[in-house]
């Protein structure tokens, strides 16, 4: 056997089998090939992002529009804690709801409204954003319990929690933080192409 046929016969390293096409991170071009496609993805992820991240400011500042500045959260109001033992939480699983009511969950609540808000405005951690979003509106979804008459949705199936839980899982899984986000340079960055659950 000649020199050439073993090294031929070597196999890749492994720097060149994280960076093959089979593994590397798809651009949004390569997914959505419609530049009208691409610019709609980022306006639904535009205003997705916005959604949580407007909550977090009306419940911190008390804007006056879900939340008055006498419960704003900075002025001792408890944004989870005044949700989770409204009337508006109902259902079976109502106990369970009020039992875990507290500071810890006023904490992850915002923090979780923020920084969602934010990644998905960026378009940056959007399959983060995608995952932990999603649960949130289906544990609000299911702290309403709307499949019981008289409950506050109108829809016992698809109310707003799930849509917009279907948006997130959409902008992250069509990449559209690329079109006019930070998405595209977030993937690019060594810590993303190592992880790709971050991107």
């Amino acid at each position: 056997m000649t020199t050439h046929a073993v090294h031929s016969a070597a196999p890749a390293p492994a720097t060149a089998l994280r960076t093959s096409p089979a593994t590397a991170l798809p651009r949004q071009e390569t997914i959505v090939t419609s530049v009208t496609g691409r610019r709609s993805l980022a306006l639904l992820r535009l205003a997705t992002g916005f959604i949580f991240l407007w909550a977090f400011l009306d419940k911190t500042f008390g804007l006056g529009f879900s939340t008055p500045l006498e419960r704003a959260w900075i002025n001792g109001g408890a944004p989870a804690q005044g949700f989770l033992l409204s009337e508006g939480v109902t259902g079976p699983l109502q106990p369970f709801f009020q039992g875990i009511a507290g500071p810890l969950v006023d904490w992850l609540f915002m923090a979780g409204m923020l920084g969602i808000g934010v990644a998905v405005m960026l378009g940056v951690g959007l399959r983060i954003a995608a995952v932990s979003g999603s649960a949130m509106m289906l544990l609000m979804y299911l702290a309403e319990w709307p499949f019981a008459a008289g409950a506050g949705s109108t829809n016992p199936l698809v109310d707003y929690h799930v849509v917009y839980a279907l948006a997130l899982i959409v902008v992250a899984a069509l990449a559209a933080g690329d079109t006019w986000g930070l998405g595209a340079a977030w993937r690019a960055t060594p810590l993303v192409q190592r992880s790709h659950w971050l991107a």
